[in-house]
């Protein structure tokens, strides 16, 4: 059945002249492969490559930069196998990184000095790896996390000295919280430190997604100003919340409720403004309870809605506002008869002017051509749900806002960063909190521990994703006689609690060096209150307790 249905899938994009992913990967390598002359002219444009976070590299990636350096090429691979953290979710592997470093013409160069974080957390990060390696309960995960090199401060005199150390900002939570106490408690911390601290970042790392959404809508709560880094950024999910109440309202022309959103999408700036945001609430109110939205939009002499409406005798700029707003409602509900792609732009030119939002809106406006294509049957209703997706956070795209295409923290002083600890990788702050640090979301591959990909209605509780690449290795074995790989039911599953417990040792230790100055890791019990505080947060707590001044 997989056989088949990725038959289709390439015969798909084979019809569309399309690539995915993995064929921009697959493809570049059988280009330098089959075209001598092509890869001797990129060899000579390219004399020397640099390639960072090496440890990332998947094996097809790995064989291009060998073709593209050549025997007597100069290669620098910089990278640290104890931040390989897309292991489960992608074909790179540390493995490949480990095992370059030990071919003859390889010179190592180890690069232990870092100036990002103090001595307290530099040990912290340290121990863990003492830890993995030598008291981790199960020996399959022992070679996790690599040592030598151990980070080292920078020395005297460099340029990028170490921030002056402090313990006492360094907590690690021992006590039992819910996942709502949890947030609770860190929104409180950052409740008390943000208003002494608005010269410095901060930032809360998380797991996974729905865990940051919940954050931020703790946050947003208690009127804390925070930005995020999950699925999708702010401004993008916001561009395509504006565009997606518009459609909808315009595939439902007769609905005042919608109409009203339409307004509030229109007027949204009013929100900033105290004043004008209760007079906001009091028109949308008042169209929401306009009868027939054609006595509104298109009146008759004697069934004018407007003309009639008490509010706008009483403050006249709210007139003039709704009269300015039927004039455009009037001319979006004109450009339906245009095709989606130039509907949205037509509606974009009225919301936005911001370059990025613009520019945001022609990116929808694509996307949901591709969608009217691809699918001739859909009309508004069904268009408004691909840009609902987005608003929703429930689909990752990418925008053009700063924050999409290269994100800097020290931009953000004094507002909190909501993100992932994957997405967390390569960045910094003077203050980092790592949730959920519990034995669900940092399993250790113990009997009691359970896994995000094995799903409780699975038999056995498998990882299907893991026994179908099994069954696949096995039967496209080049020895069909005798294969080198036999599959057996179960085995891949285990092997993949293995993996996936190495990368989650990885990934915590990478949100640990993210902290610059200060650092808090907390855990909750989970939703049916079983989880208990991951072992290797139990093993930086007794190493904590026993060794600070």
């Amino acid at each position: 059945m997989g056989c088949a249905i990725y038959a289709d899938y390439q015969r798909a994009l084979a019809y569309r002249g399309a690539l995915d992913f993995d064929d921009l990967i697959r493809l570049a390598l059988r280009a330098l492969e089959l075209d001598a002359e092509y890869l001797q002219r990129l060899r000579a444009r390219w004399p020397y490559i640099l390639e960072d976070e090496a440890q990332d590299s998947s094996r097809l990636q790995e064989r291009i930069l060998r073709l593209l350096a050549g025997q007597g090429g100069n290669w620098v691979r910089v990278g640290d196998p104890n931040q390989a953290i897309y292991e489960t979710f992608t074909t790179a592997s540390p493995e490949f990184l480990r095992s370059f470093l030990g071919e003859e013409d390889v010179q190592p160069r180890e690069l232990p000095n870092s100036g990002r974080s103090t001595q307290s957390i530099i040990n912290l990060a340290n121990h863990l790896v003492d830890w993995t390696r030598e008291e981790h309960p199960v020996n399959e995960v022992r070679s996790a996390l690599a040592a030598p090199p151990y980070i080292e401060p920078t020395p005297p005199g460099d340029p990028q000295p170490n921030p002056d150390d402090d313990p006492r900002k360094v907590h690690l939570a021992s006590q039992k919280l819910t996942p709502g106490d949890e947030l609770r408690a860190v929104v409180d911390s950052l409740a008390r430190w943000l208003p002494g601290h608005q010269d410095e970042t901060v930032a809360v790392l998380v797991p996974r997604n729905d865990r940051g959404f919940a954050l931020a809508s703790e946050l947003k709560k208690r009127g804390l100003e925070y930005v995020e880094l999950l699925r999708s950024t702010r401004s993008t999910r916001e561009t395509a919340g504006a565009l997606s109440n518009i459609v909808s309202y315009l595939a439902d022309p007769t609905s005042q409720r919608k109409l009203a959103t339409c307004y509030k999408v229109w007027r949204r700036r009013d929100r900033d403004d105290a004043e004008a945001r209760v007079q906001l609430e009091m028109v949308v109110k008042a169209l929401r309870k306009c009868r027939q939205v054609e006595d509104f939009l298109w009146p008759r002499v004697d069934r004018d809605w407007l003309a009639g409406l008490e509010l706008a005798d009483e403050a006249p700029e709210i007139g003039e506002q709704l009269a300015e707003f039927r004039e455009l409602a009037r001319r979006w509900q004109g450009a339906t008869l245009l095709p989606v792609d130039q509907l949205v732009l037509t509606l974009a030119q009225d919301l936005f002017h911001e370059p990025s939002d613009l520019a945001m809106a022609h990116k929808l406006a694509v996307v949901l051509r591709r969608a009217s294509e691809t699918h001739p049957n859909w009309r508004l209703p069904e268009l408004t749900q691909e840009l609902a997706a987005v608003a929703r956070n429930e689909r990752r795209f990418l925008g053009l806002s700063g924050d999409d295409t290269g994100f800097d923290p020290e931009r953000y002083k004094g507002k909190v960063v909501v993100t992932t600890m994957h997405k967390a990788k390569g960045l910094e702050w003077d203050r980092v909190y790592l949730m959920s640090v519990n034995n669900y979301d940092f399993p250790s591959a113990l009997p009691h521990d359970q896994f995000i990909s094995e799903r409780w209605f699975v038999r056995d509780r498998l990882n299907l994703e893991a026994e179908t690449l099994a069954q696949l290795e096995a039967l496209f074995s080049e020895d069909t006689v005798a294969p080198s790989y036999h599959y057996e039911e179960g085995q891949p599953t285990q092997k993949a609690r293995l993996e996936y417990t190495s990368e989650r040792l990885r990934l915590l230790y990478v949100g640990i060096t993210r902290a610059k100055k200060e650092l808090i890791i907390t855990w909750n019990t989970g939703r049916r209150g079983d989880q208990q505080p991951a072992i290797p947060l139990i093993a930086l707590q007794t190493f904590w307790e026993s060794n600070r001044p």
